[in-house]
């Protein structure tokens, strides 16, 4: 019996240049979608039938949520609470049309901390340019680090 072994070399992955700060321009627009409730902007970014992950613990179990994006989408305009989304160091890979970018970030509702975590995005590059076709992200209520960003303006 012969055996086929097929190796892929993939180098590095680090962006060209250009592309990092493309990928990090595009998450920013979610969050500023999200601060803004700008479903327009929010739609030019996002993949539509991409998905939404968040994972927290709940009395030392894991709690996963699963959001489609066109549920997110449907449910965007109708909150009431401002909120601020800020990341800082985000590592970038990218490979041909395929991008992933993992950073720490800090959550405010209505001008006080909520929440940190980690972001996990993944994101495919389209006609349109680069969109996220998916994201996870952790919700961690405590022991998070300062930011250093310092306090939100």
């Amino acid at each position: 019996m012969n055996t086929i072994v097929l190796a892929v070399v993939l180098g590095s992955l680090q962006p060209e240049a250009g592309e990092r700060e493309a990928v990090v321009a595009v998450v920013q627009r979610f969050f500023d979608s999200m601060a803004s409730r700008d479903v327009a902007l929010a739609t030019s970014v996002l993949v539509s039938d991409g998905r939404l992950f968040s994972v927290r613990q709940e009395k030392g179990e894991s709690v996963v949520r699963s959001t489609p994006i066109k549920e997110y989408l449907e449910r965007m305009p109708a909150g009431k609470e401002r909120l601020l989304e800020r990341m800082w160091n985000p590592e970038v890979k990218v490979h041909g049309g395929i991008a992933t970018l993992w950073a720490p970030y800090d959550f405010y509702r209505d001008g006080k901390f909520s929440h940190c975590g980690i972001d996990a995005f993944d994101l495919v590059k389209t006609s349109a340019g680069w969109q996220i076709a998916g994201a996870v992200y952790t919700i961690e209520r405590t022991n998070c680090p300062p930011s250093p960003l310092g306090a939100p303006k």
